[in-house]
Parts: structure tokens; C-alpha cells; sequence
């Protein structure tokens, strides 16, 4: 339910057979057509969803059946039975039977571009594969040609997979974001920061002015968002910190970093600055809100303690964190304290996938073992994880991130008819645990439709996979 709605108490009588949602799903609909104010706006709608089931996400836990969605210029409109959805004119219907319709998911971490160093160099310890193999492979082959190749078959890989938005870290952003403007995804583009040269920036200052310039070129996007992105702790000094801290308060954006991701990295900080990494953060007055510490896999009470206090997100990627051995984020001890906790993919050479909807089941997997307890992350909150809190840790959850009436029209419509996933008792939990990206349809980003029965709509996938491929034979060449 959007703020400002304002609702009158009625009395509902709740069957045998009703869900004790009754009262969600009451006032999920009164919402829906209070925003749309269907007797008095005879406009069309642009489309019409009739999915078997609707997962809104917000209101929490609610599952809609044989409910409808609508469209107009790009939002939510209408969200109603579908007995009354079906009086309304609709320019274009689909019916999505044996269907679940979700919010788009939300990738909170990744470095698109490598997809390109899908599986150059697997089954290595973090500091090996970074010093001795990916650090040189870029240093070798990373160009604005390399990271168009590289990113745009992120953005196709990620599309079929459910993925509606991502946020990116890594070199050359200027040609992410004309990919994201062209190909209709919605993403938050990071902008890389180090202390030493990096592929499109000779220096941190440079990387720095960059992203000012391209934050003012692309502040009005209806996609595309800015954030700074220093690297890690070990690899930005105090000062460029401290400009980085400068710049977002003018800019009001977020800061997306690498941080507690292995025992090393905070044993060393302790070592050098006699602190862990994140208080060192908090002592430079870099954590709040918009901060996103990616991995989190190191993390005491002390830690979670700052975390609360400053209202940060931390993005979770365990499949990557399983793959390089580099520790356990305690999502549970997090969420019960209140923080807020997202999913991320990581990137292609470390994961070797960008299949969120598997990155959630092994989230809600690992977090059981983790925890000790079965109840742990149950479906539909690793569903909101991969969604509505995803969009929160981007600063983009008042657009997108759950179905709501006013939101961007940013949806995936799952298949869950086939045999895999039969019988079906919880629509949510069938997807999580029985369910793949291979059942991923249908999928639109402000009302777009960018995924049509597993095609792509604006992307030539043959030629994405042969320039892939010609990339692979040039690098392993050498």
C-alpha cells in the first residue's frame, strides 16, 4: 500500500477456506482503485495482465489468484478480481495462465562486463584470482569495446533471467549506461574508484570527475542512476574517502563497496589501521542510508551494531562468497536486527552466472544452515529480498521493486505449469525452491515488454553469443 492512502474499516467475513491474507488482500484492492479511480477515467489501459497468480510483494506475504494488473504510460494502474479488471478497455490483453506475476528482480551487485572472463580462471583463493589472474587479464583486455561486448551480454543474460534492474560496478560506465538507455533495463551504475590507474581513469581524481559529469548528463534518466563506487577498504585511501563522502552529500547519492568480503581483509585492516574496515567507514562518516556494503561475510556485533545505527543495506552474494571460499553473511542476524538485505549475482568470473532466481534459492538455502534453523529466510522473504529490498538498497524503491499502483511497471511473469513444478501449494515457495530461470516468460520494465515467450525484444541474441565468442578465442589465444 502506497503512503497517503487512506482506508475505511470494514467488517469481512473470512471463509473456511479463505488465507488469513483476507484483510492484505482487502486493502490491496481498495488502494489499487482508489489510485486508479476506474469510474471516473475511461482512458484505455495500455495492457492487461490475467496471471493465475499475482505476488505483490508489498503488502508482505500476500499471494492475489485470479487477480489483474494494469498498465498505463509505463506505471501501475490497476491491480483488481479479475472479474472487474476485464470491464476496463485495454489496448493490449494477455492472459498468463498457470502464470506467476512478480516484480522484476533486482540484481544489487555485479561487474556486467566480465561475463567476458566467464570462466577464465575458477577454483582460486580471492587474492590469487584478483592479483594473478583478473587484475592482468584487465590490465590486457579491458577497453570501451570489451566492456560494450561484455555488458550488453549481461544485459541479455540478466533479462531472460527475471532481471529488471542491476546495478553495476566496473570500468568505462559511460558505455553501460548507453546500453542501458538503448536496450530498456533499469539500472544503478557505479562508478568505479581505486588508487591506482584503471582501465578509463589514469587516477581516483579522474575517476571522480568522470562521474560527476556523467551523473549531471544522466540525473533525469527514468532508468539509469549514479552511485560512486570505491572499491574495497584495502584499495581507496582516507582522502579519496573523505571526497567521495564530500560529493555524495552534495550529489545525494549512493556509495556501493566491497567490504568485510574475507577474514583477511579484516585482519589486515586491524593490522594497518587498527580498526575493522567498516568502523574505519563510520569514523570517515561514509555510512548511512545510501551505503551498500557488498559481501558482509565477516560480521561481529560491533558490526551490526553500526550497521543499524546508520541505516546501510548490505548485498549478499553467496554464490560467489561459496566459490572463492571467502566466508558466511549472517542474513538472519541481520534482517532481525532491521537491516536491510539485498541480493546480488557478483559477476560472471566469480559466480560464473547472473541467474538471480538460483542466487535466492541458495540464499534462503545457506541462510538455514547458517542460522541453524529451518524457518530461516522462508520463500517469500528471499522473494523480497530479490526484489523490494534490492530497489531499497539503490535508493529506487518508491519506483520499482514491488507491485504497487503508482510504481513502474516493472514485472517478470514466471511459468510454473510445467511438470517440475507440479503440484503447485505455494505459488512463492515453488518458485524458490522447485523453480529455475528457464521458467522465467515474460518480462517488462516500465511497461516495456523486453522479454516476449524467452525472446529478447531488442537485442539480436545469435549476435550477442557469436561476439562473445569471438572474444573468448582472442583472450584465450594469448
Amino acid at each position: 500500500m502506497r503512503r497517503g492512502h487512506r482506508l475505511s474499516i470494514v467488517s469481512i467475513q473470512v471463509s473456511s477456506n479463505q488465507t488469513l491474507h483476507a484483510l492484505h488482500l482487502y486493502i490491496l484492492r481498495e488502494s489499487a482503485q482508489m489510485a486508479f479511480m476506474p469510474h471516473t477515467n475511461t482512458e484505455p489501459l495500455d495492457l492487461l495482465l490475467l496471471p493465475t497468480w499475482l505476488v505483490p510483494v508489498e503488502p508482505a506475504g500476500v499471494v492475489l489468484k485470479n487477480h489483474a494488473l494494469g498498465v498505463r504510460d509505463g506505471r501501475i494502474v490497476l491491480m483488481a478480481p479479475r472479474e472487474e479488471a476485464v470491464q476496463y478497455v485495454a489496448r493490449e490483453t494477455r492472459e498468463l495462465s498457470g502464470m506467476l506475476l512478480a516484480p522484476g528482480l533486482v540484481n544489487a551487485h555485479g561487474h556486467a562486463a566480465m561475463t567476458l572472463f566467464r570462466g577464465l580462471a575458477d577454483d582460486l583463493p580471492l587474492m590469487t584470482w584478483l592479483r594473478d589472474h583478473i587484475w592482468p587479464a584487465e590490465s590486457r583486455w579491458v577497453d570501451e569495446a570489451f566492456i560494450h561486448a561484455g555488458s550488453e551480454l549481461a544485459i541479455a543474460e540478466q533479462l531472460q533471467s527475471g532481471i529488471t534492474c542491476f546495478s553495476d560496478m566496473y570500468f568505462f560506465p559511460e558505455v553501460v549506461s548507453q546500453l542501458v538507455h538503448k536496450h530498456g533495463i533499469r539500472a544503478q551504475i557505479t562508478i568505479p574508484i581505486l588508487d591506482f590507474p584503471i582501465p578509463g581513469a589514469r587516477d581516483a581524481d579522474e575517476s571522480l570527475r568522470k562521474g560527476v559529469a556523467l551523473f549531471d548528463d544522466l540525473k533525469h534518466h527514468p532508468r539509469l542512476s549514479i552511485a560512486f563506487g570505491p572499491h574495497a577498504p584495502y584499495t581507496v585511501a582516507d582522502d579519496k574517502l573523505v571526497s567521495i563522502r564530500t560529493l555524495v552529500a552534495e550529489m545525494d547519492i549512493g556509495i556501493h563497496m566491497h567490504v568485510h568480503e574475507t577474514a583477511h581483509e579484516v585482519e589486515e585492516a586491524v593490522i594497518e589501521h587498527g580498526e575493522r574496515p567498516l568502523a574505519r567507514l563510520a569514523r570517515l562518516q561514509l555510512l548511512g542510508p545510501r551505503f551498500q556494503a557488498v559481501h558482509m561475510t565477516q560480521v561481529n556485533d560491533d558490526d551490526i551494531a553500526l550497521l543499524v545505527e546508520h541505516n546501510c543495506s548490505v548485498i549478499h552474494c553467496p554464490e560467489s562468497n561459496l566459490k572463492l571460499a571467502s566466508g558466511f553473511c549472517p542474513v538472519e542476524r541481520l534482517w532481525e536486527a532491521g537491516v536491510n538485505v539485498a541480493i546480488g549475482t557478483d559477476g560472471a568470473a566469480s559466480n560464473n552466472d547472473l541467474d538471480l532466481l538460483g542466487e535466492t534459492r541458495t540464499a534462503a538455502l545457506l541462510a538455514k544452515a547458517v542460522a541453524g534453523s529451518a524457518t530461516a529466510l522462508n520463500a517469500h522473504r528471499a522473494l523480497r529480498m530479490a526484489t523490494l529490498n534490492g530497489a531499497r538498497a539503490l535508493g529506487l524503491d518508491e519506483h520499482t521493486g514491488s507491485l504497487e499502483v503508482g510504481k513502474y511497471a516493472d514485472m517478470v511473469a514466471f511459468d510454473l505449469s510445467r511438470l517440475a513444478q507440479q503440484p503447485v501449494y505455494d505459488p512463492v515457495s515453488q518458485l524458490i525452491y522447485s523453480s529455475g530461470r528457464d521458467c522465467v516468460r515474460h518480462v517488462w520494465v516500465g511497461g516495456k515488454q523486453l522479454l516476449d515467450d524467452r525472446k529478447l525484444t531488442r537485442i539480436d541474441e545469435e549476435r550477442v553469443i557469436a561476439t562473445a565468442k569471438e572474444w573468448g578465442e582472442k583472450i584465450s589465444s594469448k
